[in-house]
C-alpha cells in the first residue's frame, strides 16, 4: 500500500522568498487572502494550513529588507477566523516559547481546538535576539541552551494545563461535584505556576505539537516533545541523514519514528515540459534574490558594510573578521564559521564563474520540485515511500494563488497513486497525521 503524503500549506510573508513584485501578487494582511489561500489547500485535500510569526522586520545597518514582508495580523485572530469558513483543514500557527507564558498560550489553542472541532496545531519557536526582545518588557534574550530548555519547560506545562480536566466531556452543570476541574501546579526551573486552567479537555486533548529548529538543542527538543518537524533539509540525500538522525535521538526518549512527522518547506514549480519548469524556476528565483537582498545576505558572513560590491561582481577576496560584533538585527547567527563559510563560497563562485547575485541565489534556495505535474507527483512519492519525509510544507512563491496550479494538476495524480485521499475521513488532526492518540486518563501530568 503507497504511503500517504502529508501536505501542509504555508501562507507567504515572513521571509524574502515572496515575489511581491509579481502582477499576479496579492495582499499579505487582507483576510480574503488567508481564505483564498486555506480553502485552495482544503480543496486540495491537505492537512493543515500553516502562519509563521514574525515578531519585529529584519533590519541590517538600519535598513529593512527590501523583500521582507511589511506587516502581518496577529496569528491566532487569523487561524480562528478561518475556522469559521474552512471544514476539515487544520489550522497550525507560530508562537514563541520566549516571549509568551504557558498558561495564555495552552488557553488560546485550547480555544482553538474547541472552536475548530480538533484542528489546532502549535509551531513551537525559540526567539534568539535581543532586537525581538526590545518589544517585550523582559527584553534582552537568552542563551541557546536556555531558550530550549524553557522551550521544553513550556510544552510540558502547557500539556499539564490540558491534562486538568477530566477525560470525560464536562458539562457546566457537574462543575460543583468536580470543584478540582482545571485545577493544576507547575514548578520548573522557568515557571511556577498553580491555579485553574479555564478551558474544558479539547477535542485532541493535546493539539498537535509542531517544531521547527534544525540546531542540535532544536532537533532535541522535537525528538523529546514534538509530533511533527519542520525541516529545510528537501534534498533527498539530506532528508534522509536527517531523518535518520531523528530516529536516533527519538529512540533516546523511548519514542517511535511514527510518532513524530518529519515535514521539510519545499516549494513547486510546474510547466508542460520540465525544460520550461527549470527556466520559470530561475526567473522565480532570480525576483526572490534582489541586488540588495543578494548584499545583505552576503554580508550576514562577512559581518561588515559590503554596499560598496557590485551584486553582479565577484565576492570579496579577503575573509570575514569573525571577532566584530554581528550587524544582524532581527535573525539568529546562520553559520557559526564564517571563515570557512566565505571560503566555501568563494571556491564554488570561482569554480562556476557565479555572481554575488548567482551564489547567494545557489545557496540560500530552499529544495523545489521543478518540473512537470507527472515528474512532481513521482518525486514527492518517492521521498514518502523511501521514510525520507513522512510529507511536505508547500511555501509559494505568491500570495494568495501560490498553490492553485499545484492542487489543479499534481494533487490529481498523488489520488490516483493513492498516495492522498481523494476525500477527508471523520476525525481530529492528530488522527489525520497519523499520530497516537494522548491517554485519555491523562491528569494532572505537572
Amino acid at each position: 500500500m503507497t504511503r500517504q503524503i502529508i501536505l501542509g500549506a504555508h501562507f507567504p510573508g515572513v521571509n524574502n522568498t515572496t515575489v511581491w513584485s509579481d502582477p499576479a501578487a496579492g495582499s499579505q494582511i487582507d483576510f480574503a487572502s488567508f481564505v483564498h489561500l486555506a480553502r485552495t489547500a482544503e480543496r486540495g485535500r491537505f492537512d493543515f494550513f500553516f502562519l509563521a510569526e514574525g515578531l519585529r522586520l529584519r533590519e541590517q545597518r538600519g535598513r529593512i529588507h527590501d523583500l521582507d514582508v511589511a506587516g502581518r495580523p496577529e496569528t491566532f485572530t487569523v487561524l480562528a477566523a478561518l475556522a469559521a469558513v474552512t471544514e476539515h483543514l487544520g489550522l497550525a500557527g507560530t508562537l514563541t516559547a520566549t516571549y509568551n507564558e504557558p498558561y495564555e498560550v495552552a488557553r488560546k489553542l485550547a480555544t482553538l481546538d474547541h472552536l475548530s472541532g480538533g484542528r489546532a496545531a502549535w509551531n513551537v519557536v525559540t526567539s534568539p535576539d535581543a532586537f525581538t526582545g526590545a518589544n517585550f518588557r523582559r527584553g534582552g534574550y537568552l542563551d541557546p541552551a536556555l531558550r530550549y530548555e524553557r522551550a521544553r519547560e513550556f510544552v510540558a506545562a502547557a500539556r499539564a494545563l490540558w491534562d486538568s480536566w477530566p477525560a470525560d466531556p464536562f458539562d457546566t452543570s457537574d462543575f460543583l461535584r468536580t470543584p478540582d476541574a482545571g485545577r493544576y501546579a507547575v514548578r520548573s526551573t522557568h515557571f511556577d505556576i498553580a491555579g485553574q486552567f479555564t478551558v474544558p479537555r479539547s477535542p485532541q486533548h493535546h493539539p498537535v505539537v509542531l517544531q521547527a529548529g534544525d540546531s542540535d538543542g532544536g532537533r532535541d527538543l522535537a525528538a523529546s516533545t514534538a509530533d511533527g518537524i519542520f525541516s529545510r533539509h528537501g534534498e533527498y540525500d539530506d532528508a534522509a541523514a536527517f531523518a535518520a538522525d531523528l530516529t536516533s535521538r527519538l529512540a533516546r526518549y523511548g519514542r517511535s519514528r511514527d510518532e513524530l512527522k518529519i515535514l521539510p518547506g519545499v516549494s513547486v514549480v510546474l510547466a508542460d515540459t520540465d525544460a520550461e519548469a527549470q527556466e520559470k524556476a530561475h526567473l522565480i528565483r532570480r525576483a526572490q534574490v534582489s541586488p540588495q537582498t543578494a548584499i545583505l545576505l552576503l554580508e550576514q558572513v562577512w559581518n561588515t558594510d559590503l554596499s560598496q560590491y557590485d551584486p553582479d561582481g565577484p565576492l570579496p577576496a579577503e575573509d570575514p573578521d569573525d571577532t566584530a560584533p554581528s550587524i544582524i538585527q532581527g535573525r539568529t547567527r546562520q553559520r557559526d564559521d564564517r571563515v570557512a563559510t566565505a571560503r566555501r563560497w568563494r571556491d564554488l563562485a570561482e569554480a562556476r564563474g557565479l555572481s554575488i547575485r548567482d551564489l547567494i541565489i545557489e545557496v540560500t534556495g530552499r529544495q523545489a520540485f521543478v518540473g512537470t505535474p507527472d515528474r512532481v507527483a513521482t518525486e514527492m512519492i518517492r521521498y514518502v515511500e523511501d521514510r525520507a519525509t513522512d510529507g511536505f510544507i508547500l511555501v509559494p512563491h505568491l500570495t494568495p494563488t501560490g498553490l492553485d496550479e499545484f492542487v489543479d494538476t499534481v494533487v490529481p495524480l498523488l489520488q490516483e497513486r493513492g498516495a492522498l485521499r481523494t476525500e477527508y475521513e471523520p476525525g481530529t488532526l492528530r488522527d489525520r497525521l497519523g499520530l497516537p492518540p494522548v491517554p485519555a486518563d491523562r491528569r494532572g501530568a505537572a
